[in-house]
């Protein structure tokens, strides 16, 4: 069983920069592959990046790739994505979450724990 808490969400400019943090609980981190999630209004919940379990492995979304990077500390229990050049079309609530395996064929997929989002806001 694995708990995840996302913090760091704000409203910002376009422009600017944020950084997530994920802390889970639990002694088994380590063995999770992390994503980060988002989901605009009226949209379905995309991935935005992932990352391996022991963080030699990143995968990222067309949209996010060159601004964004997803990191993780299995030291601290804790998964990261630094945000940076945000957009208006970054709004969106952001949910980490975590899975057993990291293969790029089913990387959006077959997640087992969720954190309850972060909101992410960009104005113009």
């Amino acid at each position: 069983q694995v708990q995840l808490v996302e913090s760091g969400g704000g409203l910002v400019q376009a422009g600017d920069s944020l950084r997530l943090s994920c802390a889970a609980s639990g002694r088994t981190f380590s063995t999770y592959a992390m994503g980060w999630f988002h989901q605009a209004p009226g949209k379905e919940r995309e991935l935005v990046a992932a990352i391996s379990e022991s963080g030699t492995m990143t995968y990222y979304a067309d949209s996010v790739k060159g601004r964004f990077t997803i990191s993780r500390d299995n030291a601290k229990n804790t998964v990261y994505l630094q945000m940076n050049s945000l957009k208006p079309e970054d709004t969106a609530v952001y949910y980490c979450a975590a899975k057993i395996g990291f293969r790029l064929g089913t990387i959006s997929n077959g997640y087992n724990y969720w954190g309850q989002g972060t909101q992410v806001t960009v104005s113009s």
